[in-house]
């Protein structure tokens, strides 16, 4: 799963959060988030996507899916915590994405739905399934299931020939499309 000459985008989507009484920006994740998040992290360490470049929503169940995640990844890249993540559109998260260092060649973003998952196909203009292999490689059919539902703690991986400031729609290749459920964890399940 190395990434390919260029750019490598990984979008993550928080792990599952739970829903106590507490505005929405401060909802902690839930006991299956947390076995999710670190499960991702070694999904990404054992791929060779560990991030140049992490940029996270402030939301608490965001901070806490990288938090777990870092444990898996175990690797501690420069993290920026933006509070335009959260509730940002795709096209928000793209203007974000314009303004990363050109130094970093693998980003990393954690943030929500419907955003990250809108992203996620608007910049996919083809999935190619050969160039990562093993569980979550992307094949014919993962934009499609992308498109169909992005659930929590899922990750999409895109590849780009360009520099971050040129990334426009239909411009990337989605070479991974995983989730904790295809790793053998049930806990991607919901919101």
């Amino acid at each position: 799963m190395a990434a390919a000459p260029g750019r490598t985008l990984v979008l993550f989507r928080h792990a599952k959060s739970a829903w106590p009484d507490v505005p929405d920006h401060d909802r902690p994740l839930a006991r299956r988030g947390i076995q999710a998040a670190p499960l991702m992290g070694r999904w990404l360490r054992d791929g060779g996507l560990v991030p140049d470049q992490v940029l996270c929503s402030t939301a608490r169940r965001a901070r806490e899916t990288w938090q777990f995640a870092q444990t898996g990844l175990a690797a501690a890249p420069p993290v920026t915590f933006d509070a335009r993540i959260y509730e940002a559109a795709a096209t928000d998260l793209l203007d974000l994405i314009h303004e990363v260092p050109p130094a970093a060649g693998t980003l990393l973003l954690i943030g929500h739905n419907p955003a990250v998952g809108d992203l996620a196909v608007l910049l996919a203009a083809a999935a190619v399934g050969a160039a990562v292999p093993g569980p979550g490689a992307a094949g014919p059919g993962d934009l499609e299931r992308m498109r169909a539902k992005f659930p929590t703690a899922a990750i999409a991986v895109l590849g780009y020939a360009g520099t971050w400031p040129g990334l426009a729609p239909r411009q990337a290749r989605l070479t991974a499309f995983v989730t904790p459920r295809d790793l053998g964890s049930g806990s991607a399940a919901g919101t």
